[in-house]
């Protein structure tokens, strides 16, 4: 129940279920009487009938979130991005709250179910919060602007199978014109406030709008444009499958043509001539959103929705600044290790520059990456069970990105499998560039990517089925990535980074995301400029100018988000040191791992509840 500009976000991907074979209380009283007579319905099964109810309703209001699911209902439709569909979608979610709150007790509900409870509450309630500050959020930016994610959502999503669905992804296409006006008009809108993204995120967007326009049948060449491609390789494929015959062949292609020609050519040109117009209006040398209309109460909600916990701007800035100590320290100590003879900034650019440290540029050097990065993951694959009780079902495997969408140095990711197992989840690198990729931080990113993070977490997540499923696509950044980046560090625990240098790499990694928490807040509360952001980038970690720089843009353009991942991975750290303090020798690495996963993605409050209460119940079992 995720609510931004558009209906869904690739959150929605993150799931999370609760463990099958963990009985309520309820449950347990009414085990004795089910040989007798079959059990009344319980007030917790009674509402976990009801979500599903909703959430299936609310599904259909949102074409796309049936498409990133694998569904076709609704399969030719795009989400109308107007404010008025907000408004209307978020009524919606109001009134069944109020629903929600006037026909269930909530004291008659099991712990697992009172969770679910709060959790519709405590994101309606989010969104309803967010709604305040409509137009502060950047509508086109070189990050994550719907203008790149519809045609991408068609390439990747949309799956055609049948002649219908073709027909479908044609009328699409027409749809996606319709959502671009929509959107530009709220970017419009904006402007009339003052409220413009930094200049690059223009020229990020224009670049990008291009892209989509270059190649036929929009110009004269014998390149063909992303969409015109894939819809003709669509087409193709289903006449190889003999779906359809040439008669349909010529007409598919044909509508597809005329509907990019005369639909979605028209948007996207409107869109990248206003974009060129507006671009003197907006700043060089950028601040963050503090300098808005409203901005330093809208970074607030921003900090509190992206880590969800109440710390503020200064309170990151200040962890962060801590952590930045920490970590330096550290880094310094694997230095002397392997003795080298200089300050650390020397072996920043050791470490960046030597041939030791990187695969060669080739395709024998980008497949010995794909098989080293595999093996680190098999490797660690054979210790989960002793720190794990859940274990995920689905594989995973190592690719590299497809070269439509590959950049030079992107951050690799992970993209889930299916539930059922049937697809792999896929651990995706970018290797057009191998000196971008070096060797020393190929290991914690597996682990951080594979395993035992994103796949381990996501992929127990869709497997299980104990929880509602709203509660299976519910998406905090801090939940997710603070896993991801806590992974890095267990996997030290687990006995990894033999070598030294992965070790150093391990702490590039978390420094990046320490560095996060000072830049961020900086810009965004403290009126830095993009500048010095990017110098205190440089002065603290090895990471190339060209990346820092378009990290620190994406800070800018995304304000608050990047604070998620530090202090997810520390409140994760600090639930796991109340329980070790509390329980003593009763504690059970297996057990805090399965109650952190067990309940899917949850605000990091509502996490430490979780695992207070299975403090609790150790406790109480103790014999």
């Amino acid at each position: 129940m995720r609510y931004s500009l558009v209906a869904l976000s690739i959150a929605a991907l993150l799931a999370g279920c609760s463990p099958a074979d963990k009985k309520t209380e309820t449950q347990a009283a009414a085990a004795p009487v089910a040989a007798q007579t079959a059990p009344a319905e319980s007030e917790s099964q009674r509402l976990n009938k009801w979500f599903d109810t909703k959430y299936e309703e609310q599904l259909m209001m949102s074409p796309i979130g049936l498409t990133f699911l694998g569904r076709k209902e609704r399969n030719g439709d795009i989400d109308d991005m107007t404010e008025e569909a907000e408004d209307k979608n978020l009524a919606w979610v109001g009134k069944t709250v109020e629903e929600l709150k006037a026909n269930f007790d909530y004291n008659q509900l099991d712990l697992e179910t009172k969770t679910s409870y709060d959790l519709w509450i405590y994101q309606y309630e989010e969104a309803l919060e967010a709604s305040k500050f409509r137009e502060n959020g950047y509508v086109f930016t070189q990050m994550n602007g719907v203008h790149a994610m519809l045609p991408q959502i068609l390439i990747n999503f949309h799956k055609v199978e049948e002649k219908a669905d073709m027909e479908a992804y044609i009328k699409r296409i027409g749809g996606i014109a319709t959502a671009i006006g929509q959107l530009q008009q709220r970017a419009e809108k904006q402007a009339k406030l003052g409220i413009r993204p930094p200049k690059f995120a223009y020229d990020g967007v224009i670049t990008q709008v291009n892209n989509l326009l270059t190649g036929a049948p929009f110009t004269d060449s014998d390149k063909d444009a992303p969409l015109w491609a894939d819809a003709k390789a669509k087409i193709d494929a289903l006449k190889k499958a003999d779906k359809i015959d040439d008669a349909a062949v010529q007409q598919l292609t044909e509508s597809a043509k005329q509907a990019l020609v005369n639909q979605f050519k028209p948007a996207y040109s409107q869109l990248s001539e206003y974009l060129v117009k507006e671009k003197p209006n907006a700043a060089d040398n950028a601040t963050g959103v503090s300098s808005q209309p409203n901005g330093v109460a809208y970074y607030n909600l921003r900090l509190k929705q992206s880590t969800t916990t109440d710390l503020t701007a200064e309170q990151i800035h200040e962890l962060g600044l801590k952590e930045v100590e920490r970590l330096t320290g550290e880094m310094n100590a694997i230095k002397d290790k392997v003795g080298f003879k200089g300050d650390l900034k020397a072996f920043f650019k050791f470490i960046k520059t030597d041939p030791q440290f990187f695969y060669p540029d080739t395709d024998e050097g980008r497949l010995a990456y794909i098989k080293d990065a595999d093996a680190y993951i098999r490797q660690i694959e054979q210790k989960l069970p002793q720190y794990f009780g859940i274990l995920p079902k689905a594989p995973l495997v190592v690719k590299r990105v497809e070269a439509f969408r590959e950049q030079p140095g992107a951050a690799q990711h992970y993209f889930p499998g299916t539930p059922d197992g049937k697809r792999p989840g896929i651990y995706y690198a970018h290797l057009s560039d191998m000196k971008q990729m070096p060797k020393n931080e190929m290991e914690a990113i597996a682990y951080h990517e594979g395993l035992p993070g994103h796949h381990m977490q996501i992929s127990i997540a869709q497997e299980l089925t104990a929880v509602p499923k709203f509660r299976t696509q519910a998406g905090f950044t801090a939940y997710a990535e603070g896993w991801g980046l806590y992974s890095e560090l267990l996997s030290k625990e687990m006995g990894q980074y033999e070598n030294p240098y992965s070790d150093f790499g391990r702490l590039i990694t978390e420094m990046w995301r320490a560095i996060r928490l000072v830049v961020d807040t900086g810009m965004h509360a403290k009126g830095w400029t993009e500048q010095q952001g990017v110098q205190f980038f440089l002065d603290h970690s090895p990471v190339a100018e060209g990346a820092v720089r378009s990290e620190v843009q994406r800070y800018l353009v995304w304000p608050g988000q990047a604070t998620a991942y530090k202090v997810g991975m520390l409140k994760i750290l600090e639930m796991r040191a109340k329980a070790k303090r509390e329980l003593g020798d009763q504690f059970d690495i297996r057990g805090f791992h399965d109650t952190i996963l067990g309940g899917g993605a949850l605000p990091m409050k509502v996490l430490a509840q979780r695992v207070d209460n299975w403090i609790a119940s150790v406790k109480a079992n103790k014999v």
